[in-house]
């Protein structure tokens, strides 16, 4: 499977800060091999950055610390 079909059958997610009303939010899914997809919760069908998964995790591990 190619990694953009991947990418548009992953089941994606806000974060628990995102509020209902739009706002500028990320999606990220989950579930891909070794891969983090993200993209703009405003532009579902538009493009999507795809991150290796060890540097997104320690990217998110450095926001949690910074600001807990």
């Amino acid at each position: 499977m190619e990694v953009a079909d991947e990418v548009s059958a992953a089941a994606w997610r806000k974060s628990s800060y995102s509020n209902q009303t739009g706002g500028d939010c990320l999606e990220v899914a989950d579930g891909l091999t070794d891969l983090v997809p993200v993209r703009d919760s405003k532009a579902p069908d538009g493009p999507a950055l795809t991150f290796c998964a060890a540097p997104w995790t320690a990217f998110i591990s450095d926001l949690k610390t910074r600001h807990p």
